[in-house]
């Protein structure tokens, strides 16, 4: 079945920019697991009496495609006019190279309680391993999926993860992360932890409850937020962004600490501020 895009898309760069952590290439097919589905999807040109657009192609299971069809917009934010966002944060001169570098990538809004344990997994960590830790995490405590004799598991449940030892969770590699992990399951199996009411919550206002479980801080909180909680005006502050804000913005001198570019990034990219950092995020990582 064929999604249908008709504003600036590219799917490589939205999957392999370090947003998520459950996408494989598979020649040229990704695969992944969104809401309890496998989905294998890919994009091509095509041609049509002369004029060029972008097929995106996918297959689920065992969601049927029509029935995935709306979660997939919604899961690539379909619903945002990146031209419109581009309008603005292009303004500044930075963002617009990486635009103009990586056009049509694009944040992805994703389920909440996945993203929150996959950035507690991301402290102190790099992009492969935070793929590793994820996928144990499913391979262990998950239900297996099949398409296409290829099998991968669901994401396990709060109650489920909330049921697991911090000693079987190190024996998965998650290190230090383990003792966070039940904890933030237990909150959101028992509501204490309201993910979906958060997404309706201003920015201050939800970033505060994350911040009161073990293990979140600032940036895993903020990361939280813009991937999966509708907060465009986040800016998550790793590694690769303080890197990227101290040599562009900063240059010749002592980068601020973290909460002083926290509140410069916010005020200087305004309200798609989470968008600007996508880019400047895996601009400056591509640099290396």
């Amino acid at each position: 079945m064929e999604l249908a895009v008709d504003q600036p898309f590219d799917l490589a760069a939205s999957l392999e920019s370090g947003q998520a952590h459950r996408w494989r290439r598979e020649g040229e097919w990704f695969t992944g697991v969104i809401q309890g589905s496998f989905v294998k999807i890919r994009q091509a040109s095509f041609s049509a009496q002369g004029s060029a657009r972008d097929v995106v192609e996918f297959r689920s299971e065992p969601w049927p495609e029509a029935a995935l069809l709306p979660r997939l917009q919604a899961y690539f934010r379909l619903d945002d006019d990146l031209n419109a966002v581009y309008q603005e944060i292009c303004q500044d001169l930075r963002v617009a190279e990486m635009v103009g570098r990586y056009p049509g990538l694009r944040l992805l809004r994703q389920e909440p309680w996945e993203c929150l344990i996959a950035y507690i997994c991301s402290a102190n960590n790099n992009i492969p391993r935070i793929h590793q830790m994820v996928e144990k995490l499913a391979e262990s405590f998950g239900s297996p999926i099949t398409l296409d004799g290829l099998v991968r598991h669901t994401f396990p449940t709060p109650q489920r993860l909330a049921q697991v030892s911090e000693g079987e969770l190190r024996q998965l590699g998650l290190g230090f992360r383990a003792r966070y992990i039940a904890p933030a399951a237990q909150a959101v199996a028992d509501g204490s932890l309201d993910l979906a009411a958060l997404a309706h919550a201003p920015y201050e206002e939800a970033k505060a409850p994350l911040m009161e479980c073990p293990g979140i801080g600032p940036k895993i909180a903020d990361c939280v937020l813009v991937f999966s909680l509708e907060k465009l005006e986040a800016f998550p502050i790793d590694v690769w962004v303080r890197r990227a804000l101290g040599e562009w913005y900063f240059p010749g001198q002592k980068t601020p600490p973290d909460r002083v570019l926290l509140e410069w990034a916010r005020q200087h990219f305004g309200r798609y501020a989470g968008y600007s950092q996508q880019y400047l995020f895996h601009g400056r990582r591509l640099e290396r």
